[in-house]
């Protein structure tokens, strides 16, 4: 089965880092043009400049902060003048971690707009440009803590359980468009973000429970954004994909 996205315009939020990173790359190489976010700025203008230099390099990428509603509503008003946007990759996300009785409101604000109200605002707009060309994948990435949950997990597990609901009752009313909309939740990953958070002998104490006794690394995830966004899935919608190398099951 070969996978094409040429001519194709992906948008991927929290492109430069992690999975988002790897999925931009992924897609770059199968000929996609893409929208992408991150949150640095001096970033994001060293990685425009490098793509304005290479011709073949078709990727923009926009300085949004997803906690602030000015930012966001900005990069609402960019995606609302493509007139073509063919996948939608919801990946940017946060986390705070505290027990419940300690959380502080402001985390449950950024966390819920980052991970949970910027996906359903991007949706809203990007659903209305696949409805009129009849075609569009959209993934929202959730994770094993919106199926499972852990100590300190209260808002971020919120935010994850909310992204498959928001998946489920969106992919009842566009497939009839052809817009398809899934949900990926992957396990523990090799990323900055698991480094920056667990120590090394959590990471040690957690490979243990997972039957495949190993973090994913970034491309396993990717692989099956890859297909649930590719024209090759045709019938695949309102479905959770879990990929944790079996850990939610033990």
């Amino acid at each position: 089965m070969k996978i094409d996205f040429k001519n194709q315009v992906v948008l991927i939020t929290g492109a430069t880092r992690g999975i988002g990173k790897q999925l931009a790359d992924d897609f770059a190489k199968l000929g996609a043009r893409l929208i992408l976010t991150g949150t640095r700025k001096d970033q994001v203008d060293m990685l425009n400049r490098s793509a304005r230099k290479d011709p073949k390099n078709k990727r923009l990428y926009y300085c949004v902060d997803f906690t602030d509603s000015k930012s966001t509503g900005k990069f609402m008003q960019k995606i609302g003048k493509y007139k073509k946007i063919d996948v939608c990759i919801n990946n940017a996300g946060i986390n705070r971690i505290d027990y419940i009785d300690e959380t502080r409101t402001k985390d449950w604000d950024d966390v819920i707009a980052c991970n949970l109200k910027a996906p359903f605002l991007i949706m809203r707009n990007v659903s209305r440009i696949m409805k009129k060309n009849k075609y569009g994948r959209i993934v929202n990435i959730s994770s094993i803590f919106g199926i499972i949950s852990r100590s300190k997990r209260s808002i971020y597990s919120a935010s994850k359980f909310g992204i498959r609901g928001l998946t489920v009752a969106a992919s009842n009313e566009l497939a009839q468009y052809n817009v398809l909309v899934n949900t990926v939740s992957p396990g523990f990953v090799q990323t900055e973000l698991t480094e920056r958070i667990l120590s090394k002998k959590e990471i040690r104490d957690i490979e243990l429970q997972i039957p495949e006794r190993r973090f994913a690394m970034p491309d396993e995830i990717s692989r099956v954004v890859l297909f649930l966004t590719s024209p090759s899935n045709t019938y695949l919608t309102g479905q959770n994909i879990i990929v944790d190398g079996g850990y939610i099951n033990v």
